[in-house]
């Protein structure tokens, strides 16, 4: 039992820290509920804040350069969706700001953003490392596919149940180790998405309590997001994931090879 405790909570300790943004951006989304300033609009408010967080992260050491560039790179990519799916009327921003772009602030993008800095964190403070990756053409493709059913299944069919299938067999032999202490654990990678994408879908409902956002189901008052968005996260995040770790094995491999040139 003591060990136990001890490994539970290193591992909620090495969590926590490696959720600093996410908790940062909710934090603010609380505060900025119910504390307002004159002259400043509360989206305006949550992108300033989330900015100089950002530059906090990066100057305190707490992220890399490296890692800012994958989370810069996460936040076109979710700022892409934010735009498609508001003029879709999926979701909505109902307040007015000056950083808002065809009905999205700009600050949307740092909750994607969020999440990858809780990936590349994670993967750091927890010494992870994976085996059995496939090939990184299948898994390119699959993410690929993923991200545009975002956008065509308005137009087109949505085929998510047989991306995900497809996810169960192209990652079928693929573990996630990571180090707690000094021991080392695994699970199959489809179940990380979907805890991930689990505690995404309850932060994704206090961030709708709080007015981040709106679906349609709430615009008359605040409704519990409806349990199919954890399927989208789900995806999302082996989006996230498979872009986090291809950047990883490429750097691996340039590190590799400027090793082996330096030796010859």
């Amino acid at each position: 039992m003591i060990r136990f405790i001890r490994l539970l909570l290193h591992f909620g300790y090495q969590e926590a820290m490696s959720c600093l943004f996410p908790v940062f951006i909710f934090a603010s989304l609380a505060l900025s509920k119910f504390v307002t300033i004159p002259g400043l609009a509360r989206y305006d408010l949550l992108l300033v804040l989330c900015l100089l967080f950002q530059i906090y992260m990066v100057k305190s050491g707490l992220e890399s350069v490296d890692e800012l560039k994958v989370i810069s790179v996460f936040h076109l990519i979710g700022l892409a969706l934010e735009l498609f799916k508001v003029h879709m009327g999926s979701w909505g921003y109902p307040e007015d700001a000056i950083s808002k772009v065809f009905g999205v602030p700009l600050y949307s993008g740092f909750m994607y953003a969020s999440v990858a800095s809780y990936l590349c964190q994670a993967w750091r403070r927890l010494d992870v490392t994976i085996s059995g990756w496939p090939n990184p053409f299948f898994a390119i493709t699959l993410g690929a596919a993923i991200y545009l059913n975002f956008f065509i299944h308005h137009f087109l069919w949505d085929i998510r149940w047989a991306l995900m299938a497809a996810i169960f067999i192209v990652f079928w032999k693929t573990r996630v180790y990571f180090r707690v202490t000094h021991e080392r654990f695994f699970m199959p990678l489809p179940l990380a998405y979907f805890l991930i994408g689990f505690f995404i879908w309850i932060a994704e409902n206090i961030a709708t309590f709080f007015g981040a956002w709106y679906y349609p189901n709430q615009q008359s008052g605040w409704e519990l997001v409806h349990l199919s968005k954890i399927s989208s996260w789900f995806l999302l995040v082996i989006v996230s994931f498979i872009i986090v770790a291809e950047l990883k094995h490429v750097k691996a491999r340039r590190t590799a090879s400027s090793e082996s040139k330096q030796i010859r």
